[in-house]
């Protein structure tokens, strides 16, 4: 494998983490800015059992969460409730709404009107949460130097 490939391997994951990051955390900031109650509410009305404390366990899962994937630190973890999170709000919201993140439901003078959301954005986070869980970590990442520091550590090796 050429030193060009291996480099852009190295590097080709870390815009989307930052993406997933971002997107977490935009999540949670207008969780956060309304107030959690009032997801609460919101799960409430679509039933879901203990809406108070699930709003709050998502507000600071989407913000920790999202915090970890931007720093890179235990990627692959932090996945597996961001992914469940997902599922779940496909599960209890999006799934009646189809596929499509765009439903457009008229047309006004000032633009389209859309309607309630699909599933396909809670998809593309899934998906996009498994490639970076599933790769080594990027450069720029606490994973990364954690690792490299443990490395220069390791028994046997020149440690000076």
């Amino acid at each position: 494998m050429s030193l060009d490939k291996i480099l852009w391997n190295q590097w080709a994951v870390l815009p989307l983490r930052l993406i997933i990051a971002f997107g977490f955390m935009a999540h949670r900031w207008a969780k956060w800015s309304r107030g959690p109650e009032k997801f609460g509410e919101l799960l409430h009305q679509i039933g879901l059992p203990f809406p108070g404390f699930t709003a709050w366990v998502v507000t600071f899962l989407e913000f920790f969460g999202g915090m970890a994937i931007l720093a890179g630190i235990l990627v692959a973890l932090v996945s597996i409730p961001l992914g469940i999170s997902m599922l779940g709000a496909t599960f209890t919201v999006q799934l009646k709404y189809g596929f499509s993140s765009i439903n457009t439901i008229g047309l006004t003078k000032t633009g389209p009107v859309f309607g309630p959301p699909g599933y396909e954005i809670n998809l593309l986070y899934i998906a996009a949460l498994l490639l970076p869980a599933l790769s080594n970590p990027t450069p720029l990442s606490v994973d990364r130097w954690l690792a490299r520091r443990r490395l220069r550590r390791a028994p046997g090796r020149d440690n000076k």
